[in-house]
Parts: structure tokens; C-alpha cells; sequence
């Protein structure tokens, strides 16, 4: 549904009616992967797309973004043993994670959520995401350095509180819950995670292991095949296609499909 087009910036009161017929309502607990120039101009940009979905999910509700910090990664992974003068460099330029460390790569929309008073964020150095809300504390309460969008993790709490995800001008390439399910599945593939960390006032080096990236191979073809089978409808709001869709009967889903494509992996190598 498409709505109504115009030659001024979307207001507030525009993305409000948008989101609601995506079927955002009052009191969801909602994650949301955007793109901001999708939607086409709006009056306020990031501040108001946020400020129109809290408006929408009221005291009750829980708004969260993923805020991914790439840059605390190791810059040389594939060096081992004692470090040259150079990788020794390269490496104490990476900065430690803190709350107030700025996300890359995610977007406006994520990066706002996490700037606004009363925002919470994860403890991941690499994974974190921001929470507002009436169960904000609650979502980023939690998260495991190793499998970090798995069980034990902001993405876990939203399963378990029947939570929702918005994609808004995304596809499901940019869907950390398909990460999640695959973290449930009995052999998902893995890739190892490399950050520093301050401990006890001093730098080292940590090494998890977590689910590995799909890099658009599964992960498209099984949230369009889930999208189909619920029936879940694309909403237009200004000129983003936008998909609100249920967690946990994607994971559900996801877990069952992601098993008998990555077992075919396996067995035909």
C-alpha cells in the first residue's frame, strides 16, 4: 500500500500513519533495520522517523536498533604470533568499546536511537544494540561475548518477549534475527570475533567465536519463503517497502530451513 505522494519532506504525522498500517502498535517491543534514504525526504530525518515509531508504541512499547561498532575489529586477523612494529601500530589505533562509542555502517536511524537521553545499549564490543522504552533495560540487559546475536543476547530477549521486526527499505540480508535462528541450528557456520578489551587496566586482545556472515547465500531466499507462507504483506511508507514480522515464528522458521540447507552443505561440499 503506497502511501499518497507529495513533493514536501514527511512529517511525524506521516510516518505515523505509515507505521501503523505496517502494523506497528501500542506496547510491541520492535527492532528495527532501516534505510533512511529509502523513505525519501523527511522533515527532521532520523529524529523524526524515531521520535513517529515511539509516538506509535506508546509508554508500553520498546523501540531497539542494532548500533554494530566494525572498527573495534582487528585490523590485521590473519597475523599470528609476535606482532611487527606496524601491526603493533595498527592495533592500539583501535579504540576500546565504551556506551558512547558511535556505531558504523548501520545507519542514521540506529545511530540516533542510541544518542538520545534515556537510551540503553548492550555491553558487545562488537555486536551491541540500543533499546528506549518501557523493557529497554530488560532487551540489552544480557549479551554473551561468544554468540553474540545468539541465546543469551538483546536478539534472544526479543524472542522471548514476542517481539517484532521492522525492516524498513531492507531486505532480510540485513536481518540479524536470521543470525540468531542460525545459532540454533545443529551445525550453523561459525567465524571467529577479534576486539580488544580493557581489563583490570590492561589492553588484550579476545577471540569468540559466533555464527558466520550469509553473505546473501541463505538468508534472502528464507525470509522471502517465510514472508510467503505467513502471508506477511509489504507497506509502503513514503517510498520504502517496509515488512513488520513476527520473531518467533520466524525463528521457528528460519532454524527448520537453515538446517536442511546448510545439512545439503555439508553433504555436498
Amino acid at each position: 500500500m503506497r502511501m499518497t505522494e507529495r513533493t514536501d519532506g514527511l512529517t511525524e504525522t506521516d510516518l505515523v500513519e505509515g507505521w501503523r498500517k505496517a502494523g506497528v502498535q501500542e506496547g510491541m517491543s520492535v527492532i528495527v533495520h532501516s534505510s533512511l534514504s529509502s523513505i525519501g525526504h523527511v522533515d527532521g530525518g532520523a529524529a523524526t522517523v524515531i521520535g513517529s515509531l515511539r509516538t506509535v508504541l506508546g509508554p508500553t512499547g520498546t523501540l531497539v536498533a542494532p548500533t554494530f561498532t566494525w572498527q573495534v575489529t582487528d585490523p590485521d586477523p590473519d597475523r599470528v604470533g609476535v606482532p611487527d612494529a606496524e601491526v603493533i601500530e595498527r592495533r592500539a589505533a583501535v579504540p576500546a568499546f565504551h556506551p558512547d562509542l558511535p556505531s558504523t555502517g548501520m545507519g542514521a536511524v540506529p545511530e540516533h536511537l542510541r544518542s538520545l537521553p534515556g537510551s540503553v545499549r548492550s555491553s558487545h564490543p562488537q555486536a551491541s544494540v540500543a533499546a528506549i522504552g518501557a523493557r529497554a533495560a530488560d532487551v540489552v540487559r544480557r549479551q554473551t561475548l561468544g554468540f553474540a546475536v545468539g541465546p543469551m543476547s538483546p536478539f534472544g530477549r526479543l524472542n522471548d518477549l514476542g517481539g517484532h521486526i521492522l525492516l524498513v527499505g531492507v531486505g532480510h540480508d540485513r536481518n540479524t534475527f536470521l543470525h540468531y535462528a542460525e545459532t540454533l541450528t545443529p551445525n550453523p557456520r561459525l567465524k571467529v570475533r577479534r576486539f580488544p578489551r580493557d581489563l583490570d587496566g590492561e589492553r588484550v586482545w579476545v577471540e569468540t567465536l559466533d555464527v558466520g556472515n550469509d553473505n546473501g547465500r541463505y538468508f534472502p531466499a528464507v525470509g522471502r519463503e517465510f514472508e510467503e507462507q505467513a502471508g506477511i504483506e509489504e507497506t509502503m511508507v513514503g517510498d520504502a517497502p517496509c515488512r513488520l514480522i513476527p520473531v518467533r515464528p520466524l525463528v521457528s522458521f528460519a532454524v527448520r530451513r537453515l538446517t536442511e540447507l546448510l545439512d545439503a552443505d555439508q553433504q555436498n561440499p
